[in-house]
């Protein structure tokens, strides 16, 4: 939990939120993801959260095959069952009648049921429970330096600009919340680091997917210098 983070606790949160099913589109907790909202049913469910205490919607990715399903026994056929609310911290309505958001993470849920509304977009049955310690600030250590070492290596094969200075005063929440979910990582790439139970975790895997894309860029030969 970073500190502009919205306040909540365990009792703030509702049982049932509005859902925005998007592949690739990764919410972590302290995280700020922006959404330009065309879609009528889109729109309805911006709506519905807006008109809610909680002003929260729950970001959810789709799974990417029939084997994905299986595999994860999800109770919403063709979704993963974790997901990351954010509560919108931004709103603007454009003159095309789009709205451009932007969600700040909250907290993970674990998806029990969905059902769709009249408008059209999805409403969530979640459950909060195991995911109490996001509300909290993670203080698990993160070995800053090879992860940063890392992603200059990545950022430059993939061609990403990044103000170096700034990066190196970002806190860990907010460096690892922004390197998860700009990276061009696979759906379940995105959904492990979802998952990653703390900081510590997070960093590690981030580490070992850039360096993994170095290796196969490299034609097999180890990335590290």
């Amino acid at each position: 939990m970073t500190q502009d983070m919205p306040a909540f606790s365990g009792d703030d949160l509702p049982a049932t939120i509005p859902m925005f099913p998007l592949p690739s589109a990764l919410l972590l907790p302290g995280g700020h993801l922006p959404l330009n909202i065309f879609e009528p049913r889109y729109l309805a469910m911006v709506d519905a959260a807006l008109a809610s205490p909680s002003r929260l919607i729950g970001m959810v990715q789709p799974t990417e095959d029939d084997q994905a399903r299986q595999s994860q026994n999800q109770p919403v056929p063709g979704l993963f069952s974790i997901g990351c609310a954010g509560r919108i911290t931004y709103f603007q309505e454009t003159e095309d009648q789009r709205y451009l958001i932007a969600l700040t993470g909250v907290s993970r849920f674990r998806l029990l049921d969905q059902r769709l509304q009249p408008a059209g977009f999805r409403h969530a049955e979640v459950d909060w429970d195991e995911f109490q310690a996001d509300l909290q600030a993670d203080t698990s250590p993160i070995d800053r330096q090879p992860l940063i070492a890392v992603m200059k290596q990545y950022f430059k094969l993939k061609g990403f600009d990044a103000d170096w200075s700034q990066i190196e005063q970002s806190n860990n929440d907010q460096l690892l919340a922004t390197l998860s979910m700009v990276c061009p990582f696979e759906v379940a790439e995105k959904q492990a680091l979802l998952e990653a139970n703390d900081s510590s975790t997070r960093a590690d895997l981030l580490i070992a997917m850039m360096e993994m894309a170095l290796h196969e860029d490299n034609g097999g030969q180890d990335a590290r210098h």
